[in-house]
């Protein structure tokens, strides 16, 4: 993959187009690959699912839903936030719209034949006709799993004394000593090849060492997840068999859909075939099969690889959940920032821990001179104050914004009751052979005084939604500033 990258990189094209680049990448390489395209001259359009990559490097955002391409300014955290801002507008716009239309179409349905009303009927029709409806884009739905409660293990999950691994004359590990305790929540992180997968495997018992003791320790009970086992799904289940094939008689439907559903299997989902589904529902399908039965303690290998971001999300809600012993090797750096509490760092047939978050193990690193976690650092630093600038930016605006807010939604809450009155009193005059003639004076009066105060309270809307777009739009382009400045 860094020779295939290399290649490209050195013919300087003037659009760089890459399709998941940082897949098979390790930090360090991701990072110096970050600072690579942040100072290049050329054009970069990416598809990207790793976060922490996408807030680095992008200043642009082109979401494809709904069959549709929207555009955003700032990187993805930016792009998230103004989607929220977006869809909260959209469907205010789209509630006002709604009862708009119900209130023009019960006049013309009241006054269709009636023969004094027909231009305004029509008019009201025309207006209809023309009006653009609307739509609110569906909102991707997101489902918090929670594991099952593990059983209680012991203090001491694990243990490893003086272990020796080899690959032929290639020498891993010499003397490693390792021991996990329970509640810790451990990101293997290093260059690839230092052999963090092969230490997950060990921890795991899948692999053989040459000598030395593994040692788990009293009720410990664990599950292990590599890539490989997605192989292992029998072509011909469907997805709700092949869940309960793991279970067996402890899994029933309703538990099974509820786990199923946790990794966005619904309704008639499950019954699809396993060899039909793509890489992405089969990597979700073998996470989900971990969580038939509770277990302590889980080793998971790459377990976001083939996961789009809604389900890597998914799976963080559920790991930061769970409240069992976890290690894990991923990329995936959104993942580690989110979940560990512990990090282990290993490099040259050594490990190195650090009880501690990401954040505060890449400032270790950086104190160690190391240029491409300093430069890292750095880039993390810079995001997070770039961040901070952004959202003291948004919060001057939003508190201009959120009294012209109160004040439309005060407005359109007056015209709601205004209009209501207005059609209570024209069903009225329908019908007004009851009414003495100072009640009628006294209505046609209101109703002339309604009429003018309509018009007086629907120009203070118009003028406030325009206030109000008018700032959203500074602030849009401040932004942007911010953007390109950086």
């Amino acid at each position: 993959m860094r020779v295939e990258l290399a290649k490209i990189l050195l013919l300087r094209p003037d659009v760089l187009l890459l399709d998941e680049p940082t897949n098979h990448l390790d930090v360090e390489t991701q990072i110096w690959f970050e600072k690579y395209l942040t100072s290049y001259e050329g054009a970069v359009i990416l598809t990207s699912h790793d976060r922490t990559f996408l807030n680095r490097v992008v200043k642009r955002v082109i979401a494809l839903e709904e069959g549709k391409a929207r555009f955003y300014v700032g990187n993805y955290d930016d792009y998230m936030v103004a989607k929220e801002t977006e869809r909260v507008i959209l469907e205010n716009t789209a509630k006002r719209q709604a009862e708009q239309i119900e209130r023009e179409t019960r006049f013309i349905e009241r006054f269709r034949y009636k023969a004094t009303k027909a231009k305004q009927v029509q008019s009201r029709e025309k207006m209809l006709a023309k009006i653009e409806r609307v739509e609110v884009p569906r909102n991707t739905e997101k489902i918090h799993f929670h594991f099952p409660e593990p059983p209680k293990s012991s203090l001491d999950i694990i243990r490893l004394k003086d272990i020796r691994k080899s690959y032929g004359s290639k020498l891993v590990y010499e003397g490693l000593d390792l021991t996990i305790r329970r509640g810790m929540k451990i990101a293997l992180v290093g260059p690839n090849g230092a052999g963090k997968s092969t230490l997950l495997k060990i921890l795991a018992g899948v692999m053989g060492f040459d000598s030395g003791e593994r040692t788990l320790g009293q009720n410990v009970s664990l599950a292990y997840y590599a890539q490989h086992q997605i192989e292992t799904l029998e072509r011909n289940n469907t997805i709700l068999e092949e869940l309960q094939r793991s279970g067996g008689t402890a899994v029933d439907n309703t538990m099974a859909r509820t786990i199923l559903g946790g990794f966005l299997f619904h309704g008639d989902d499950v019954l699809k075939k396993v060899s039909v589904l793509s890489g992405g529902e089969k990597a979700r399908l073998a996470l989900s099969k971990m969580l038939v039965l509770p277990v302590n303690f889980l080793l998971l290998d790459e377990p976001t690889n083939h996961l789009d971001i809604a389900s890597r999300e998914i799976l963080s809600d559920a790991l930061s959940s769970y409240k069992g012993t976890l290690c894990f090797v991923t990329h995936d750096r959104t993942l580690i920032s989110e979940i560990a509490n512990t990090i282990i760092d290993v490099r040259d047939g050594r490990i190195t821990v650090y009880e501690e978050d990401y954040e505060s193990y890449l400032r270790h690193r950086e104190q160690s001179d190391s240029p491409d976690v300093k430069q890292s650092f750095v880039s993390s630093a810079n995001s997070k104050q770039k961040r901070a600038l952004a959202g003291q930016i948004r919060n001057d605006y939003y508190k201009k914004m959120t009294p012209l807010q109160k004040e439309i939604e005060k407005a359109e809450k007056g015209i709601e009751a205004l209009e209501s009155e207005q059609s209570e009193l024209e069903k009225l005059f329908e019908d007004a052979e009851g009414l003495s003639v100072e009640e009628l004076r006294e209505k046609t009066a209101r109703h002339g005084a309604i009429k003018k105060e309509l018009d007086e309270l629907s120009e203070r809307w118009t003028s406030l939604s325009l206030e109000y777009d008018s700032i959203k739009k500074e602030l849009d382009a401040e932004l942007a500033k911010l953007d390109e400045e950086d």
